[in-house]
């Protein structure tokens, strides 16, 4: 909780995640590429949005880990000729959950990294309603904004899940200001919440690159 001459903030997170089988080190001798991130239904335009703020956020975070922007990948996967497995690949997940193994193996030869990061935003919402009101004037609106959101990082050369964290994250601020608590700020701090989970590299030998991953 923090208190200021002029507002009052509370942030409340839960934060859970599951180290399936990513070790430390992995990410930062293999790399980790982003792909298109899901949303719920009505936020669709927030992808791009969405995996800029985490990117931002894994780059301060951890700046060990070799990242590949989505940017990057959408045009890697486009110029190796593979627009139409990955459009089909996201349609196959949308009903099963499941990322084809043969294509997620042809997206991390493309992007050279052998992770590949998938940001599903599950929630997101935000309002405000005023208090403390007198002679008909409110001094003080309570702003609250909250999330969910899932990460998953997949192992292109088995086709499985390494990682997965999910993250809820309520934002409330008692505040004379008129300014929404908005997407970039709690995306933002739910982001950081859950990259602090990823596994700490404590050093390695072995060579970054998706061709050395074989295990």
């Amino acid at each position: 909780m923090i208190i200021s001459a002029c507002s009052l903030q509370q942030n409340h997170s839960t934060a859970q995640h599951q180290s399936i089988d990513l070790a430390s080190g992995d990410l930062t001798n293999y790399g980790l590429a982003f792909i298109s991130p899901s949303t719920v239904t009505g936020r669709e335009e927030d992808k791009q949005a969405l995996a800029f703020i985490v990117g931002r956020v894994l780059k301060e975070e951890r700046p060990d880990i070799r990242q590949i922007s989505l940017p990057q990948s959408l045009g890697a996967i486009n110029n190796a000729g593979l627009a139409n497995e990955y459009m089909q690949m996201f349609r196959d997940y949308q009903t099963t959950g499941i990322f084809s193994q043969d294509t997620l193996t042809d997206i991390g030869s493309a992007v050279n990294a052998r992770y590949v990061i998938q940001v599903n935003l599950a929630s997101f919402n935000q309002g405000s309603r005023g208090r403390y009101s007198i002679f008909g004037y409110r001094l003080f609106q309570t702003k609250h904004a909250d999330i969910r959101m899932f990460i998953q990082i997949w192992d292109t050369s088995s086709g499985s899940i390494a990682w997965e964290g999910v993250e809820e994250l309520i934002l409330a601020e008692e505040t004379v200001s008129e300014k929404v608590i908005n997407f970039t700020t709690v995306v933002e701090a739910s982001a950081r919440n859950l990259i602090k989970l990823l596994p700490q590299t404590v050093g390695s030998d072995e060579p970054i690159g998706h061709k050395a991953a074989a295990r």
